[in-house]
């Protein structure tokens, strides 16, 4: 375990710098330096099929991060003064020299998102992260579903919409279609799963659908609702990863089928479980709920039929999130797992902040959206313009 902690220590240094950077050289050493230290942490210390998983997920980022290399070094040579200053860059984002032809900026956009869509996971890039969550130590796991993803949505927010407008607006419609699909098919692959924690990531996928459906509706609303989504996402993800690794410490599996009767045996567990259950399906009073209804809101205005598409998924999602309580808390106990201990009191710590940022985000959204509505309402000026 020695080498376990330096690189998860590494890890978040890496996640760290992407959020901080200010230069697009930095922002692209941080994103590759985070690549490194996941793909042992995965590789060494996973399960079964941990190489598989390890290579799969460092192929997949690699491919984007050479896309965004070839991005970077555009900006730099066509930029005026030749900088790497993403707030330079956002101020030159109409006339950038030769980039003011539309194939070449096009061709840019699309490199960085094809590059944070791998990221996110947005479909059909998506096949890399359940091998990742499954294979993943649970720790590892956490991080993965509460921050690495959303530096997919952060970086089109950060780049794309503020040095791309017109492109970005242009590709509105498309950028609706795979939110769309993400939340419909990511629940759907959710509620086939049989293995607890690759349910879990399948819901990861549709619920970072939300992020892009709202992202593409260009209202404040939407915009709130995605930026909101991303953070109870990772609380609520989190929990959930969580969840899942305290019952396969104390019986080694993780089929749906091989539990049931858990609340009688463990009802202290089974509580957190549901508080975190509930509010990944969205319910009235905890964190979800506002986040999905700001982008349902925000995203009827520009893309009603995506909306109503995406609306199904929440039923999706109360449909695997309930089967799945139902299979492993309820019905008869099975008499393999009478005795299992409890949760203890170091889960219980780990647990209760995420659940209380969850209650309380649910019914007060507003401590949250104060932050973020300045930056997002002027991110949605260049697109009133």
């Amino acid at each position: 375990m020695k080498g376990y902690f330096p690189l998860f220590l590494l890890l978040q240094t890496g996640m760290t710098g992407v959020f901080v950077a200010l230069d697009f050289f930095l922002f692209y050493f941080f994103w590759e330096v985070m690549l490194l230290p996941m793909y042992f942490l995965i590789g060494i210390w996973g399960g079964p099929r941990r190489e598989y998983a390890a290579i799969k997920f460092f192929l997949y980022t690699l491919v984007g991060s050479v896309m965004m290399l070839l991005v970077m070094i555009a900006f730099y040579f066509y930029s005026e003064g030749n900088t790497f200053n993403i707030l330079t860059l956002m101020d030159q984002s109409v006339h950038i020299g030769p980039m003011t032809a539309h194939n070449f900026r096009l061709l840019c956009w699309l490199g960085l998102m094809i590059a944070f869509a791998i990221k996110v996971p947005v479909f059909p890039f998506h096949t890399w992260l359940p091998d990742a969550h499954v294979e993943a130590p649970t720790a590892i796991s956490v991080i993965l579903a509460g921050i690495l993803l959303k530096m997919g949505t952060y970086g089109m927010i950060r780049f794309c919409y503020p040095i791309f407008p017109d492109i970005t607006f242009e590709f509105a419609k498309w950028i609706a279609v795979f939110g769309m699909i993400n939340i419909v098919y990511g629940a759907l692959c959710a509620m086939a799963q049989k293995d607890f924690k690759r349910l879990i990531a399948y819901s990861s996928i549709s619920h970072m659908g939300f992020c892009l459906l709202g992202m593409a509706s260009f209202t404040n609303e939407g915009m709130n609702g995605a930026v909101l989504q991303m953070f109870n996402h990772g609380t609520i993800t989190a929990q959930l990863f969580l969840i899942v690794g305290i019952i396969y410490d104390r019986v080694h599996h993780r089929d749906l089928e091989g539990f049931g009767g858990l609340a009688h045996i463990m009802p202290r567990y089974a509580v957190w479980t549901a508080i975190a259950f509930f509010a990944a399906l969205g319910l009235p009073g905890l964190s979800g709920f506002i986040s999905e209804a700001l982008v349902f809101l925000g995203a009827f205005k520009m893309w009603p039929w995506y909306t109503a598409v995406s609306v199904s998924g929440v039923v999706l999602t109360a449909a695997y999130v309930l089967w799945t309580y139902q299979r492993v808390f309820l019905g008869k106990i099975n008499e393999k797992y009478k005795n299992l201990p409890e949760i203890s009191w170091r889960e219980t710590v780990t647990l209760a902040p995420l659940a209380l940022i969850v209650v309380i985000l649910g019914v007060y959204p507003k401590a949250m959206l104060d932050i973020m509505n300045a930056t997002l309402v002027g991110i949605n000026q260049l697109f009133v313009k």
